[in-house]
């Protein structure tokens, strides 16, 4: 029988992982020239610093959320995107190590981190995923066909260019819209694939319950990216066309993000008022 609650385990490792998110944003986005004193590894320029940190911050937003709507299938649908997520990261540790501040704190807890989480990810899916009733809830939109497969493929996009950054760094990162190494390669590509993630589980489930707080959290980060634009902007090689690019893309990501944001919840709102009627 499934409750559509989350887990207690899933509880306690949300809670868990918001304080070293917390930290990491603050190393990343509001000091992003000084990693090199005070982060795992010294990335260099700042705005891959400042995209990270955005991710991070995104991720806060979906963690506390994890802890407060009472409702699995609410935030089911986040876990896979952590998973690769957090996988891609460990998988880009080990290959760069040499690149890493054997010793400092930041490194000592970001290679606890990305050895442990991945595991404990797949046991929160492997826990939790059943408890989805699979159900409208009292007040639901069904999302239109149309619009869930043209977000799908806005993230099929983002998840592709994701992994094939993170594959093939040294080749890419030359023609990226900033200048990368093969490791920072790797990390902004796993950032890429974290909308993606997401926004194809929109093809097997039309709920805007289901969505609705993975969209807040994706909302949050594009926020901080657009911030990361303006405060790391000098670093944007604009003879790159790429540059332009990621930057109309961004752009337009943000501005669809937000019109289906608000269409949703006027939505709900009228099926609300319409339940009240």
């Amino acid at each position: 029988m499934t409750t559509d609650r989350v887990r207690r385990y899933t509880w306690w490792l949300s809670l868990v992982l918001i304080p070293f998110l917390i930290a990491a944003s603050f190393l990343l986005y509001v000091l992003p020239g000084n990693t090199e004193q005070h982060f795992a590894w010294t990335i260099d320029p700042p705005l891959t610093a400042l995209f990270l940190g955005s991710a991070y911050v995104g991720g806060i937003w979906f963690f506390v959320r994890v802890l407060t709507v009472g409702r699995w299938h609410r935030v089911k649908y986040g876990f896979p995107a952590v998973l690769l997520f957090a996988t891609l990261l460990t998988a880009a540790t080990f290959l760069h190590w040499d690149r890493f501040h054997f010793g400092h704190i930041s490194f000592l807890t970001w290679v606890t981190l990305y050895v442990t989480t991945p595991v404990l990810v797949v046991l929160v899916l492997v826990w939790n995923w059943r408890e989805d009733p699979r159900t409208l809830e009292e007040t639901d939109v069904v999302l239109p066909w149309a619009v869930r497969v043209a977000l799908a493929l806005l993230g099929a996009a983002a998840l592709a260019a994701g992994v094939t950054l993170f594959l093939f760094p040294a080749v890419l990162g030359p023609l990226w819209a900033w200048d990368l190494t093969p490791l920072t390669g790797r990390i902004v590509g796993a950032v890429l694939t974290l909308p993606g993630m997401v926004n194809l589980w929109l093809l097997v489930d039309a709920r805007w319950s289901a969505f609705r707080w993975m969209f807040q959290a994706q909302l949050v980060s594009l926020l901080f990216i657009l911030g990361a634009l303006v405060l790391g902007g000098g670093d944007l090689q604009w003879s790159r066309p790429a540059a332009p690019l990621f930057v109309a893309g961004i752009l337009a990501s943000a501005v669809v993000y937000v019109l289906f944001y608000l269409w949703s919840e006027r939505s709900l709102r009228l099926a609300e008022a319409r339940l009240r009627a």
